[in-house]
């Protein structure tokens, strides 16, 4: 397994990294324990959760992804080797199916604080090695939003209370180093601007979306996650499981997500599809499985730090891990372009 550093800290972490959201939902404690197990033995020591997981977010499952990795913490002992992350939710006063969280989550000094006491309590942990914004206060452009508008007025709560609450968590001790994800170019630099300014924690990570169907970090973000060593986590690197090739042709498999919830139509359009289709006859063309090429592509970008994985059952998880050691081919690569070039950025 490869290993890059986290932002500027002193700590590094695997290439390929364990993604939880299933843990919960679609996954039991003890298949979410198996997959801790292997994935720790194959040397994937990072694991990233969050509060509201596991996804769809519901009442009756929130913050049961967590109370796995606590579990599993307590029946192992291996908290110590572990790099963990989680995350507090951001605002969501308009959306009725996240009110469980909070009342409605809002991201100032409140909420924050009983955000990370109730995932410590869950996690059975009295640390997170990365704790990270989910996503931002202000209406801005996430989870597949096209188009900037820019609306004041919903601006909410203020970066620099928000920023200030986790450099307050920093300084205690109960998180080591925090992280955004699904930000924008701005958010991530009046981040770091006011730690800059005020001497407040900085952003290691910003953890967004990701994927051969979906490459509009490398425009602006890309750069800045280089120049100011805040790295790339990489987040449905596999398209919801499109980029594994099973739904082509419109091929719904029982038991997969996009058949079991219809909320996961992100990367369901017909761009996305004849993508899917031209990435698949590569993969073949070289010998490859569609999601080993899919997660090798990203692994291979100079501002990843880590890509996260998802699996449901140990075949997928087995594949997906091993897919970190796949070098492609200037060949392959340059046809990944041609596609992408014909089918740029089907899925937002």
């Amino acid at each position: 397994m490869q290993y890059r550093k986290l932002g500027n800290t002193d700590i590094q972490i695997p290439l390929i990294g364990l993604g939880t959201m299933t843990w919960g939902q679609q996954n039991d404690l003890q298949e979410a324990c198996e997959q801790m197990d292997y994935a720790l033995g194959k040397g994937v020591n990072f694991f990233d959760a969050a509060e509201m997981y596991p996804v769809p977010p519901r009442a009756e499952t929130a913050g049961d992804t967590e109370r796995c990795i606590g579990e599993w913490f307590a029946q192992t002992g291996k908290r110590s080797e572990v790099v963990l992350a989680t995350k507090v939710s951001g605002r969501a006063d308009t959306r009725p199916d996240w009110a469980h969280i909070r009342g409605g989550p809002r991201l100032n000094r409140d909420h924050i604080r009983r955000a990370i006491e109730g995932s410590l309590e869950r996690l059975q942990t009295d640390y997170v090695d990365l704790y990270q914004v989910h996503w931002p206060e202000r209406d801005t452009n996430f989870f597949g939003k096209r188009g900037y508008q820019h609306n004041p007025a919903a601006d909410g709560i203020a970066i620099d209370e928000t920023l200030d609450a986790l450099s307050e968590l920093v300084d205690e001790g109960l998180v080591k180093h925090i992280g955004l994800s699904n930000e924008t170019p701005w958010g991530v630099m009046e981040y770091l601007r006011l730690a800059s300014d005020r001497g407040w924690a900085k952003v290691v990570s910003i953890q967004n979306v990701y994927s051969l169907l979906s490459r509009q970090f490398e425009v602006g973000l890309s750069e800045m996650a280089i120049r100011e060593d805040v790295g790339l986590l990489a987040y449905s690197p596999m398209a919801f499981g499109v980029l594994s090739g099973k739904y082509i042709g419109g091929a719904k498999p029982e038991g997969s997500r996009m058949a079991l919830f219809k909320r996961f139509s992100r990367y369901d359009s017909q761009q996305s599809q004849a993508a899917t289709e031209a990435y698949f006859e590569i993969a073949k063309k070289h010998g490859l499985s569609l999601a080993e090429m899919s997660l090798a592509f990203v692994c291979q970008q100079p501002f990843v730090t880590s890509c996260l994985i998802g699996a449901t059952n140990m075949k997928q998880l087995s594949e997906n891990i091993a897919a970190g050691d796949i070098t492609l081919s200037d060949e392959l690569m340059a046809e990944i372009e041609q596609v992408h070039n014909q089918y740029p950025d089907p899925a937002p």
